[in-house]
């Protein structure tokens, strides 16, 4: 199979870098699962950017530099926030319904969240990512020259030096599994692009899907390309903490208007305390890490499992507009968040690092690109400001399908295909499951919020042994998107545990209780994965 860009990943990166090329390639969109099943679907917040002339391109930097604990990349940051209105009102002519306010400059509604220093959210309801997919994915599926594989799975990149073909490396295409059809097609592509979105499933507890599962950052890891700041994971602070409710996000959104974070009834003479002034002086809308490290410390002082969130003090009638998704699901679960506190939680959200890429995509491979929560641009250094992950994905996004547009045709190669000798053994099956709920335990308890070197090293020693047992599985075990998922996330699980080993200090979401203090001067830990 031939196409001019094969994407891999169906969020908003890889959806955005399809429609900018659509007119002028033949692009292929490689989905595990329905367009809609990324992370990107379920984002609710909203997208930063300057729509408003009390704000300012200066103060968007200035608060996305605090956020990242000073080691965001300052260039790559400006170019992200200065294209930002631009994103933004191109979503606006493809269709997405934002929230409006005829009082606002735009003419849509401005909230506010952690860590920033004005209004500059704009959103459609709390559903601002469903709402965007949705739009651009009518879009695509309306164009002639974007091809549609869902339920496809992909295995590994296929590379010029992988291939053992002399001079420079260059990205030839990649393997991609046919989940329904049981089949691996070899894809030709004259340019590849990562958009497979973060890592969260490595955690016991996570916001995101179980799509996320570090696909792309593996892939580009086997293939040798340098991988930064994976050490970097956020936890979101308020996930929703019930047994059938699967990690629910309860969006930021909710503490910029006003939601207040307390102790709960089990917290006994303490219960009710609002408590994040104890923490830091911008309190409920202090930085995300700073939030998360608040919870666990409080959790653990009060032997809680969970605190409350509460915003029952604004009218109902404000809360089922603003928050009509996060009103519905709680109330599914018996919460009724306009009389009650919401029950919390910190869970695994957003994979900081990523790939090395620069401002155009661009990663140590002639031919790859990386996009989204898969790379690393220097935008979010150690700790992401809230809602500037999809900006990424749109500024990037176009300029990554700006990059390719000015790429010369390279010549066709002969690429071998698949080689099909697998064993087929229905009972490893419980092995592999077995295989990944230890680690994701493990990484929960060794490699979560606060760290320390003796857990890092023990995780590290653990994920070594689990890599020897996966790739038995993947060498002598009938393929399934089961075992590929479990061999990326421990893939992903040892850079992060290196990565960690690696800052010998605590900053922004790497947070060491062997080395409390910040380094007056650090930079990105690199990690360069060449296992095969």
């Amino acid at each position: 199979m031939k196409f001019d860009v094969a994407i891999i990943g169906s969020g908003l990166a890889g959806i955005s870098v399809a429609l900018h090329l659509a007119s002028t390639h033949k692009v292929v969109i490689i989905s595990k699962a329905e367009l809609s099943t990324g992370a990107s679907n379920y984002a609710q917040g909203g997208i930063a950017a300057v729509l408003d002339s009390a704000d300012s391109i200066e103060q968007h930097i200035a608060d996305t530099l605090i956020a990242g604990a000073g080691i965001c990349d300052e260039a790559a940051t400006r170019f992200i926030v200065e294209n930002g209105r631009q994103a933004i009102e191109w979503l606006i002519d493809q269709g997405v319904p934002f929230t409006e306010d005829a009082s606002a400059e735009l003419g849509f509604h401005l909230t506010r969240e952690g860590g920033h220093s004005q209004r500059r959210i704009i959103h459609a309801a709390d559903a601002t990512g469903h709402a965007v997919q949705t739009t651009l994915e009518q879009k695509l599926r309306a164009h002639p020259n974007i091809t549609f594989w869902e339920d496809h799975c992909a295995i590994d990149l296929i590379t010029a030096h992988t291939l053992h073909i002399p001079g420079p490396n260059r990205c030839l295409g990649a393997y991609v599994q046919d989940i329904t059809n049981d089949s691996i097609i070899m894809i030709e592509a004259q340019q590849t692009v990562l958009a497979t979105g973060g890592a969260g499933k490595v955690y016991l507890h996570t916001s995101n899907p179980d799509s996320s599962t570090g696909d792309g950052i593996a892939m580009a890891a086997r293939a040798g390309c340098r991988v930064t700041n994976m050490e970097f994971i956020q936890f979101h602070p308020t996930c929703l903490y019930h047994p059938h409710a699967k990690s629910f996000l309860i969006t930021e959104a909710l503490r910029g208007e006003g939601a207040l974070l307390k102790l709960p009834l089990s917290a006994g003479t303490a219960a009710g305390k609002r408590f994040m002034l104890d923490h830091d002086e911008r309190a409920e809308l202090a930085p995300r890490d700073i939030v998360a490290r608040a919870i666990d410390v409080e959790m653990k002082k009060h032997g809680l499992d969970h605190v409350d969130l509460d915003i029952s003090h604004q009218p109902a009638a404000f809360l089922k507009e603003h928050f009509p998704t996060i009103y519905a699901r709680c109330k599914e679960f018996g919460i009724d968040i306009t009389t009650q506190p919401i029950p919390v939680v910190p869970a695994a959200h957003y994979t900081c690092g990523g790939v090395m890429t620069d401002t155009q995509g661009r990663t140590d491979i002639d031919g790859l690109y990386a996009v989204g929560e898969t790379a690393y641009t220097g935008l979010h250094g150690a700790n992401r400001l809230a809602s500037n992950s999809l900006l990424e994905c749109l500024v990037l996004g176009r300029a990554t399908a700006q990059h390719i547009t000015l790429q010369d045709q390279q010549p066709s190669l002969a690429l071998p295909d698949w080689d099909k000798r697998r064993v087929n053994d229905a009972d490893e099956e419980a092995v592999i499951a077995h295989n990944l709920d230890e680690l994701q335990r493990l990484m929960w308890n060794d490699v979560s919020i606060v760290r320390t070197n003796q857990h890092l090293e023990r995780a590290q020693h653990r994920i070594r042994l689990l890599g020897e047992e996966v790739d038995k599985h993947y060498a002598n075990f009938r393929m399934t998107h089961n075992v590929l998922e479990l061999r990326n996330l421990v893939e992903v699980a040892s850079l992060i545990v290196e990565s960690a080993l690696r800052r010998k200090e605590s900053r922004g979401l790497h947070s060491s209780l062997d080395y409390p203090n910040t380094l007056s001067h650090a930079g990105p830990t690199i990690v360069k994965q060449t296992r095969h």
